[in-house]
């Protein structure tokens, strides 16, 4: 999971669709920061196979705070070891949820 890019996104990166294919297919969850200008994404590079599974980005670059667009991640691991992520905005709400099952 990673912060600090102003959007929330959930990716997929699949060896199949990569330019660089020696690896295994990982999952990137992105949100926040909380109480920050809003910009981003940019576009993905194609060395992992991207694939944007869900998106949420603010109206306009540098957005106030105050018009909701703000975002945070969640992470929790279940006593079975199935991980679940959700992004979710200002309030709390959750805008999109994946759980991963261990491997």
């Amino acid at each position: 999971m990673t912060a600090d890019v102003h959007y929330a996104a959930a990716h997929h990166y699949d060896p199949a669709r990569a330019a660089f294919t020696d690896f295994d297919p990982f999952w990137e969850f992105v949100a926040g920061p909380v109480a920050a200008g809003t910009f981003g994404p940019n576009e993905l590079d194609a060395t992992f196979g991207p694939q944007v599974v869900f998106q949420k980005v603010a109206d306009y670059p540098n957005q106030s705070p105050r018009h909701g667009n703000q975002f945070f991640g969640h992470g929790a691991i279940a006593a079975d070891g199935r991980f679940t992520v959700s992004l979710r905005d200002l309030t709390g709400s959750t805008l999109f949820s994946m759980t991963l099952e261990p491997a």
